[in-house]
């Protein structure tokens, strides 16, 4: 989920804490746990200042080991230690609990978005992603705001927020319904499929699908029940050349390799170089897939340029690249 959101089930955790007996409310306790879940229901994403760096190293990272089984222990000792620190007299099996709560809530609902995490390291680095929830869901956010704005009104903020969860397990069942249905529908239209591809968008009835069968890449949407094909590729296995291997020890293309479920691929030869560019197929966005990898090696297939990330035209990405124009030899 979004940062918003993580702040505002923050803000949730910490309220629904009140109704433990041993917290109360208008407590020093109850402020101490505050301050726990809230931290809590962050940590897990310090991993997005590896952006600071460079998207390779984002992608390949970013919802990985912070998001572990292992991290969700450790985030919750350093967060609950530092906290009993400043907070003389409150229960810390009821605090611990809290916190291990807020920072393992964080990386559940962080495995219904398509992106997904690696949430069952270290017994795997699959990621898992179930792809029922868009990384900002407005109903989620605006159910959360809903209980900050009943609290404000005088509603104990424990009562305001276990109304607000009870709502939230309804629409997470209402949105499991959804995509199973969909993919009911997939399958009646297509015999040979290999795999299918899920991505919710923010619109409520607006779903991206990437449906791979035993020849082709199908690209479309389910809007209101129904399924949209938008555009079909056909589905060749990634060559094994020397060009092709060359440039998938690009740190970049590695890293997009690691991530990505679903792509094609695309060769261009130029005047002096060749370009290797490996396109998502599931983020098309107005006749345009803006998550891609691509990589420039000159003629003896030395990498000489190399981005990837999200790029919503090509004249940016080749500003990106900023060294070759797309003057293409045939």
């Amino acid at each position: 989920m979004d940062t918003g959101t993580h702040v505002v089930m923050g803000i949730a955790l910490g309220s629904l804490a009140t109704l433990d007996p041993t917290i109360g409310i208008h407590t020093p306790a109850a402020h101490s746990i505050m301050a726990a879940v809230l931290i809590g229901s962050q940590a897990p994403d310090i991993d997005t200042i590896l952006k600071l760096k460079n998207n390779a190293v984002y992608i390949r990272n970013h919802r990985g080991i912070t998001h572990s089984i292992p991290a969700v222990l450790i985030w919750t000792l350093l967060i609950t230690g530092a906290v009993y620190l400043f907070s003389p007299g409150i229960d810390l099996l009821h605090l611990l609990m809290w916190t291990f709560i807020a920072v393992g809530l964080h990386v559940f609902v962080d495995i219904f978005n398509a992106y997904g995490t690696q949430a069952i390291r270290p017994f795997s680095k699959k990621w898992v992603a179930l792809g029922l929830i868009n990384t900002f869901d407005p109903i989620i956010f605006f159910l959360h705001i809903g209980g900050i704005v009943i609290w404000s009104l005088g509603v104990p903020p424990g009562y305001a927020f276990l109304a607000v969860y009870v709502i939230l397990v309804v629409y997470y069942i209402t949105r499991i319904v959804m995509k199973r249905t969909i993919v009911h529908n997939i399958k009646k239209r297509f015999d040979d499929i290999v795999d299918i591809t899920i991505a919710p968008t923010i619109k409520f009835q607006k779903w991206h699908l990437a449906i791979t069968t035993k020849t082709n890449f199908f690209v479309g949407k389910a809007k209101n029940g129904k399924i949209m094909i938008l555009d079909e590729f056909e589905r060749h296995p990634v060559p094994r050349t020397p060009l092709f291997k060359a440039a998938e020890k690009d740190h970049n293309i590695s890293a997009f390799l690691s991530f990505s479920p679903v792509y094609r691929w695309e060769v261009d030869e130029f005047k002096d170089h060749y370009e290797v560019r490996f396109i998502d197929l599931r983020y098309r966005s107005k006749e345009y897939y803006p998550f891609v990898a691509i990589v420039q090696l000159d003629a003896d297939l030395n990498i000489i340029s190399s981005y990837t990330g999200w790029i919503f035209s090509e004249e940016k990405l080749r500003k990106k690249l900023h060294l070759f124009p797309d003057e293409v030899l045939r």
